[in-house]
């Protein structure tokens, strides 16, 4: 470098301050945000929200939060229950304007822990007026789409500013709502009025206004899933057309078996009432997201009026539905914080969704919302997956708990190495073993099903909750059947073992098996998902554009050197179709025919040899002969 030019440079820093500034650095910073304290909150936080705007997607906020003169940090919601991380969507959140006896305030961030802010109430002021808008995305890329022509959510969370140095339980809050001419709306929270388009709810605490979200629509529908109920259930439906809410008698009534099922497994109820919210359409977000006394659901529209295509997202119900008794009345302990800006922790998220994973898929089958031939396909698609997790030799499943936190649900490049949330569905796998395992060692006298009596069945009409912790589940394990459950639990969960936990799907009396031909449960993932499945053979799914997604580490395409962001353009000269494909890799078992891909990346093109002879394969079930059909009896319903 020419001479001169050294005078841009920075001066060197003398190695004393050089110390000295890494000193000043190493501090730790400090957020001035108030603890939490379990003290009755002064006051009740007036809280309105317009959702009349769903042209532009806006939710226009007004709140009105008693405060005394001096300093008040506002807290928004960061950590979201049943999202297990830290996923307010703070970023949506606009507008911001404090006052006080119609005088503005000034505010500011805390440096530290962005979702508080800071203020100063003035001499003489007893209430700070907030106005500001949550702006719902507009297109999936921003996030999910919570309003629309035809739909909205309303997420409590997302609209809601709360006073710091208190426990959220003890902070009340009364709560109305604004909706567009003429829309409908369900919610597990009590109406005190309806005035027109303006909805006021019956004051209660901020944990569980936050805990009772809304649906509302234009097209609605509300069904009574258990007619004559004391503890009523409903199925609030929303929709993109009227036609969506057509529901056959047969339909209503495999979902009102649902409710009967779980009252038989559970032996107890631990809501007031319970309102299932249920979204079919094209634009509003999906979601699968669990409260105390609702849930909110979000599939396509077909799932009424195209019902055979439509059985493999049909366990989302009673998974959601199952939380209400594992996740919302028996909690974790290490979740029990004191309000939505204390970190949770989830190191036993393998019972809250792993267990609730495996009874989903139960009750699926005993309400008859899913074939049982259904549910052992979707068990043969779990157990295929992942029995081929690479990631396992270096991550355990325990630690895949963090994976809400660490990840943020947000897409993964290599989702086969870096593992996900495998505490679900390797968590019902393990609850297999323990299932299948009690009826074995009971000599089919008890089973898991005994143990969802002791455990969830205590207080009942509770709406609780009440907290446990790792050696509590052992201990009712241990009281429905003698067994060293702590080791074996430990074992499963801490492993770098290659291979699924499959134990009790042979006990079960079943084996996993490979076939040419795919099975429904497959066939509607692909449809749905608009993809080809050739997992279990190259190592990849395809897109139906042709793009590559979902490589398996150290797979048939990973060895060929194939990642994400790669689009195949032909197979052998001819131009991608997955038909194409699929005929190239049967072809290829002869060991002579080439399965060569002309892949495009970016503006390289470049051709690809795959070392394959396998032919097509997909995951079955297929019975062991001579065993003991455990799995069969699990499915049925009770009587």
């Amino acid at each position: 470098m020419p001479l001169p030019f050294r005078r841009f440079l920075p001066s060197p820093i003398p190695a004393a301050c050089a110390l000295a500034l890494l000193g000043t650095l190493a501090l730790p910073a400090s957020a001035a945000v108030p603890a939490p304290r379990d003290l009755p909150y002064p006051g009740t936080i007036v809280l309105k929200v317009d959702a009349t705007n769903v042209g532009q997607q806006i939710f226009r906020i007004r709140a009105t939060i008693p405060a005394a003169p001096g300093p008040l940090t506002l807290l928004y919601p960061q950590w979201v229950p049943g999202n297990h991380g830290p996923s307010g969507p703070l970023n949506q959140l606009a507008g911001l304007r404090l006052s006080a006896d119609g005088k503005p305030l000034a505010w500011t961030r805390d440096p530290v822990q962005v979702h508080a802010f800071h203020l100063t109430v003035p001499e003489g002021a007893t209430a700070v007026e907030a106005e500001y808008q949550f702006l719902s995305p507009v297109e999936p890329a921003q996030g999910r789409i919570t309003m629309t022509s035809e739909i909205l959510g309303v997420q409590w969370q997302a609209m809601t500013l709360y006073p710091a140095g208190y426990f959220s339980r003890r902070i009340p809050v009364q709560a109305s709502l604004k909706l567009p001419d003429g829309w409908q709306y369900g919610t597990a929270l009590e109406t005190a009025a309806r005035r027109g388009n303006d909805i006021s709810f019956k004051p209660l605490d901020l944990e569980t206004l936050i805990d009772s979200p809304v649906f509302a629509g234009r097209h609605f529908r509300r069904i009574d899933l258990d007619p004559g109920a004391a503890v009523p259930v409903h199925l609030n439906i929303v929709a993109d057309n009227p036609e969506s809410l057509e529901a056959k008698p047969e339909q209503i009534a495999a979902h009102r078996a649902l409710v009967k099922e779980a009252a038989k497994l559970f032996a107890s109820h631990h809501y007031k009432h319970y309102d299932f919210l249920f979204a079919l359409s094209d634009e509003f977000g999906g979601i699968g997201r669990e409260h105390h006394q609702s849930s909110e659901n979000g599939v396509k529209p077909g799932y009424f009026t195209d019902w055979a295509k439509s059985e493999a997202g049909r366990d989302l119900l009673p998974h959601e539905y199952t939380h209400s008794w594992n996740g919302k009345f028996r909690r974790p302990a290490d979740q029990d914080v004191p309000n939505f800006n204390v970190p949770l922790q989830n190191s036993l998220l393998w019972v809250y969704e792993g267990q609730t994973q495996y009874w989903g898929n139960v009750l699926a089958a005993r309400s008859g919302l899913v074939s049982a031939a259904g549910i052992r396909d979707t068990i043969a698609a779990y157990a295929a997956r992942y029995d081929r997790v690479q990631g396992r030799a270096w991550r355990t499943l325990q630690d895949t708990v963090n994976d809400p936190i660490v990840q943020a649900r947000r897409a993964l490049g290599w989702s086969n190495w870096q593992r996900s949330e495998d505490y679900y569905v390797e968590g019902m796998l393990i609850w297999l073993d323990v299932d299948t395992r009690i009826r074995e060692l009971s000599g089919e006298q008890r089973s898991l099903d005994d143990f969802a009596r002791v455990f969830y069945g205590v207080d009942n009409g509770s709406v609780g909750p009440a907290y446990y912790q790792f050696d509590d589940v052992v201990r009712t394990l241990a009281s429905v059947q003698a067994f060293d459950w702590a080791p074996f639990l430990r074992a499963k969960l801490d492993s770098n073992a290659a291979g699924a936990p499959l134990d009790g799907l042979a006990r079960a009396g079943w084996k996993l098996v490979y076939t040419d031909t795919p099975t429904e449960i497959i066939k509607g993932q692909e449809e749905r998902n608009k993809m080809t499945d050739f997992s279990y053979s190259l190592g990849f799914s395809v897109k139906h554009d042709g793009a590559i997604d979902g490589i398996e580490w150290d797979g048939v395409g990973f060895r060929a050197g194939l990642s994400g962001n790669s689009t195949i353009v032909a197979v052998n000269n001819r131009a991608y179709k997955p038909e194409v494909l699929k005929a190239a890799v049967k072809a290829a078992r002869d060991g002579k025919s080439p399965l060569n891909l002309l892949v495009r990346k970016g503006s390289n093109f470049r051709t690809v040899a795959l070392d394959y002879q396998g032919g097509l394969r997909y995951p079955r079930l297929e019975r062991i002969p001579g065993s003991k059909d455990r799995l069969d009896t699990i499915l049925q319903p009770r009587r």
